[in-house]
């Protein structure tokens, strides 16, 4: 999947049983094989997407995001979207009422999902869609808005690129995040100059190519060590020749080390 839903057919509004409960969110529990792609679609209600196990590859027409265990990933409703999962996923959602996805971020985001978090969406999850306001399900309700509210988000997004040239070299990236192809190079193989694509990335992105290309391969390196796979692996998987680089541009990055980003990948998993 490209790093936008660009391309992908538009399979309109997803309904849900949980979108006609008359309730400020419901829990949707369900396990994907790896590989398994939902296309292009939306939602009526604000989503939080979780997974206690596998990775979640999220495409937008903005961005393209990658959430592993112990990450969520904040939808709003109505965003068109494409997931494609990576690994046999567990997937825990929430949708949330109009009133109640005032809690989360106006834009879509990537949340840290905090072990109280954790427990309260798998709580969420448990009730049945009309669950009762005034008991137990009310005040998992109400901690999870809170939760929400204070997550911090995460740099796990790639920004869409649109011109045909781009979204070719970003494919081509993704496809390899260690190539070691200059821009100059990319320029050739494309058919523009560096300075047409230099011009490209920044309006488009916001970015210069460098900027884009490390975002790109700091955000698939999660993926992996997510995956299991060791950092010094990671590091060179995704075109890092030095692993203390990689380390100190990772931690930079997303505020945790790569071992932490494992580590906090084994605890998401736990039961």
């Amino acid at each position: 999947m490209s790093p936008s839903g660009q391309g992908v057919p538009f399979a309109g509004i997803l309904a849900l049983p949980q979108d006609a409960v008359d309730r400020p969110l419901a829990g949707l529990a369900r396990d994907y094989p790896d590989g398994h792609r939902t296309g292009r679609h939306s939602h009526g209600r604000a989503q939080l997407l979780y997974a206690t196990a596998g990775v979640m590859r999220i495409a937008t027409d903005a961005a393209g995001f990658i959430v592993p265990p112990g990450r969520a990933l904040w939808v709003p409703a109505g965003l068109a979207h494409a997931v494609t999962m990576q690994g046999q996923v567990a997937m825990r959602a929430l949708l949330l009422r109009a009133d109640a996805a005032a809690a989360g971020p106006q834009a879509t985001a990537v949340l840290a999902v905090s072990p109280l978090l954790r427990e309260l969406i798998l709580a969420a999850c448990a009730e049945p869609p009309e669950w009762d306001p005034a008991g137990r399900a009310g005040h998992v309700a109400a901690l999870i808005l809170d939760e929400i509210a204070r997550a911090p988000t995460l740099p796990l997004g790639v920004p869409a690129v649109r011109d045909l040239r781009l979204r070719r070299l970003a494919e081509a990236l993704q496809a390899d995040p260690a190539s070691p192809l200059t821009l100059e190079g990319w320029a050739e193989a494309s058919g523009a100059t560096a300075r047409t694509l230099t011009r490209l990335f920044r309006r488009e992105t916001g970015m210069s190519f460098g900027r884009w290309r490390q975002t790109l391969r700091l955000v698939e390196a999660a993926a992996l060590l997510a995956q299991g796979m060791p950092p010094a692996r990671a590091a060179a998987a995704v075109g890092y020749a030095s692993a203390s680089a990689f380390g100190a541009a990772f931690r930079a990055t997303f505020g945790v080390t790569p071992g932490g980003v494992a580590q906090a990948t084994r605890g998401a998993g736990q039961p």
